[in-house]
């Protein structure tokens, strides 16, 4: 094989692997998500959390050749939903009762995870869709696409969280014989559940996301 053929073959390598965002950039991102829940002041965590995933969103939508408006990208990245954004009052207030709830301990973790997650998901999904359940030839995401997919994002997180999908799988590990004594199987089992948890979420919000772009199109 001669030096051109190589290079050429090695091409659609190197393009494909550039689509892909990896774990490892994905869980950089999700972490930026979180990290924007720390700053203790009303609205400017929103603001963080948007940057960081409009950032995301770009990043995943140029790897696979394709542009997106400004307006599809605000939908996307809205920390409150596809119902819209979130008014100054509420935001407010919703900062209030963090502050609030902060005191007692463990509870003040809930606004850095919640935007984690949030992250997460977004980047997930959206990279999910982008390979799997995008048909259109458009180059450009535009809004009437961009509320869809939001709304589908949305819609899976609601159903992974609340109901059991489609083909959700289960993973726990089965031994063949279990020689632990009660207290040991009790603290492995909080233990795995805790580290199997990301892969449990993922492999709800595939299903679930599925379920909804099949009925959607149903």
């Amino acid at each position: 094989m001669s030096d051109d053929d190589t290079e050429m073959s090695a091409r659609p390598t190197e393009a494909l692997g550039r689509r892909q965002l990896g774990r490892g950039r994905l869980g950089t991102y999700t972490l930026l998500g979180g990290a924007s829940g720390i700053v203790p002041l009303p609205w400017v965590p929103d603001a963080i959390a948007k940057r960081v995933r409009g950032a995301l969103v770009h990043d995943l939508c140029a790897r696979r050749g394709l542009s997106i408006t400004p307006e599809a990208r605000t939908i996307l990245v809205e920390t409150a939903g596809s119902d819209g954004p979130k008014s100054l009052l509420a935001q407010g207030v919703t900062f209030a009762v963090f502050r609030v709830l902060a005191r007692f301990g463990p509870l003040a973790l809930v606004s850095p995870i919640r935007s984690a997650i949030g992250t997460f998901v977004l980047g997930h999904l959206l990279q999910r869709y982008l390979e799997t359940a995008r048909t259109s030839r458009s180059v450009r995401i535009d809004v009437e696409e961009a509320r869809r997919l939001r709304r589908a994002i949305d819609q899976a997180l609601l159903y992974a969280l609340t109901t059991e999908p489609r083909d959700a799988g289960d993973d726990a590990p089965h031994a063949p014989e279990d020689l632990r004594d009660q207290t040991t199987q009790v603290l492995d089992g909080a233990i795995i559940g805790v580290a199997n948890l990301p892969g449990w979420l993922v492999r709800r919000l595939d299903a679930a996301f599925d379920d909804v772009i099949l009925s959607s199109r149903g």
